[in-house]
């Protein structure tokens, strides 16, 4: 009988923000390559792992509160080099945590806040569609479909992940997308591919980071999340751009304004805030909003 390999448990987070209509992962750096906010859970100290997870942003990020949800176990084997030369077998429960960037205190504990579309460029298509995909990605795809004919699956898979072939585009595949990339990356169709389409990560964590935003981008639509990264008080502008910073696409502006309206998702402060034109109302979130609908979030069309 095989001996069982040890195990140990720990923390990945993933910790948002948004600042100049750009969203922002908060990374550190190990051996060049950036990292996700981590740490060991603690069996004595920890009595469950959501307050693991807040002993660790506390540590690295300065975040005592906010919004924090669980995203998924990673376990996967080897996800760790270290488990090659004989160490544990390393799983870890993902975290994704939003907050306002002031309230990080992450320069003074060594962290830096990065733009997340370095790590997936061809996620933001608020300008058009990403130029990287046809030069790049497209023709990697379809090399990588061609030499496994045989499986359909694949072809399929890559279909609906990147919208080929006439199927649509959906934002919230950052993981599928990522995943096939990664996957045609171990052959030669597209060898080590993942590595120079876009910046890598410090073991696994461009996956969980990805897992993140894909999770994000399914969230604002039914729930209240964005106004978790958003001043108290904002300028229906600031609130469009900032939604379109995280879908990562653009919005229709009436639309949205009347998306926003018919969801009583906010209110009117009363006031007004100059901006470089004329100046425009501001609002902030009704939380009564919460009582009245099972899904008060931010319809995108």
């Amino acid at each position: 009988m095989a001996e069982e390999t040890p195990a140990r448990l720990g923390i990945d987070a993933v910790v948002v923000g948004v600042r100049a209509d750009t969203p922002h992962v908060l990374t550190f750096v190990t051996d060049g390559r950036p990292r996700l906010p981590s740490g060991a859970f603690a069996p004595a100290l920890d009595r469950t792992l959501e307050l693991a997870a807040r002993r660790v942003l506390s540590a690295q990020a300065g975040l005592h509160e906010g919004y924090l949800e669980q995203l998924y176990t990673f376990g996967d084997r080897n996800r760790d080099p270290r488990e090659v030369s004989g160490g544990p077998r390393y799983v870890s429960v993902g975290y994704l945590a939003l907050t306002g960037m002031d309230e990080a205190d992450s320069s003074a504990l060594g962290g830096t806040w990065l733009d997340w579309y370095r790590f997936f460029p061809w996620e933001d298509a608020r300008a058009g569609r990403p130029e990287i995909l046809d030069r790049a990605i497209v023709p990697l795809l379809r090399r990588w479909t061609t030499a496994a004919r045989d499986d359909a699956g694949r072809t399929f898979r890559a279909r609906v992940a990147f919208g080929l072939d006439g199927a649509p585009w959906n934002n919230e595949a950052v993981l599928e997308r990522y995943e096939c990339l990664y996957e045609l990356s171990t052959g030669p169709e597209g060898a080590d591919a993942i590595a120079t389409l876009g910046e890598p990560m410090d073991l696994d964590h461009r996956r969980i980071l990805a897992t993140a935003i894909g999770r994000l981008r399914g969230k604002i639509k039914y729930r209240p999340v964005v106004f978790e990264l958003i001043g108290e008080t904002f300028t229906l502008s600031e609130l469009q751009t900032t939604v379109e910073a995280l879908a990562g696409m653009e919005l229709h502006g009436p639309n949205f304004r009347r998306l926003v309206a018919e969801s009583g998702i906010v209110e009117r402060t009363g006031s007004q805030r100059r901006t470089s034109g004329r100046p425009a109302e501001t609002f902030r979130f009704r939380p009564d909003v919460l009582a009245e609908r099972p899904d008060p979030g931010i319809g995108i069309r």
